[in-house]
């Protein structure tokens, strides 16, 4: 008897908390959304890998330099740390998406936070697997891991016709990576100026990434560094060829 009363008692109090009909929770849709949003996460997730002629090359993956190709680098490295621990500058921290899931964790270059030194050789020499290549000081100074591009919309030089040296300054090439343009310009009291506009130049910056650590901008540097021109890629080049007559 009691049974019976406890399941009248819940059938009734089913009737004040049950959503109605066209409210109740869809568990097809909510699955086709799920569904969605996971396919839609390992696209991101997941590295894809199309035709070697598509643009598919990661500005932000600046491996370090001595690092072999791309598919070799993420079969040997073991994600041992050991180059990051030995970075002076710091600039060498664990990859999260840049090289897709199979590079999870691997070594990647952050100038923001650090800078690829000219004369430091240590990373090239800690690896255990060969991912990173051991350089001689020379060899390593002859090694591109990406290389400079200019953002004239917040340049100084350009953006305020304002003078700003600071790139130049830091370029650590024996023959400077960033040299200057000088052009008259107006400033904004209407006033003849002669400015100093630097500009790369691409066969000589290697991309080690000082003149982005050093730039006066902190939120988003003025200059910055991207694969673009990486000795271990030759698909990734920025230059078809140049000659005495400069670069075309």
């Amino acid at each position: 008897m009691k049974r019976l009363l406890d399941n009248a008692l819940m059938r009734w109090l089913s009737n004040f908390i049950r959503p109605p009909q066209d409210k109740r929770l869809d568990l097809r849709r909510r699955s086709l959304i799920t569904a969605g949003l996971a396919g839609l996460g390992g696209g991101l997730l997941f590295e894809v890998h199309p035709q070697a002629s598509a643009r598919t090359f990661n500005p932000a993956l600046i491996r370090p330099p001595g690092s072999v190709e791309e598919e070799e680098f993420r079969s040997r490295c073991i994600r041992c740390g050991e180059c990051m621990k030995v970075c002076p500058t710091n600039a060498i921290h664990p990859a999260l998406f840049e090289a897709g899931l199979e590079g999870l964790w691997s070594p990647v270059m952050d100038m923001n936070l650090g800078y690829c030194e000219y004369e430091c050789t240590l990373c090239t020499q800690v690896c255990p697997t060969g991912a990173i290549e051991k350089l001689l000081l020379k060899e390593k100074t002859e090694t591109t891991i990406g290389m400079a591009f200019i953002d004239k919309n917040r340049c100084l030089p350009y953006a305020s016709a304002r003078s700003c040296i600071v790139c130049e300054e830091h370029c650590p090439t024996p023959e400077k990576a960033i040299w200057f343009e000088e052009i008259e310009v107006l400033n904004e009291l209407g006033e003849q100026v002669l400015l100093k506009r630097p500009r790369v130049n691409p066969e000589l910056c290697i991309g080690c990434g000082i003149c982005q650590n050093k730039c006066p901008f902190m939120d988003q540097p003025a200059i910055y560094v991207t694969s673009a021109g990486e000795t271990r890629n030759p698909d990734n080049q920025v230059l078809l060829s140049s000659d005495s007559t400069g670069f075309y």
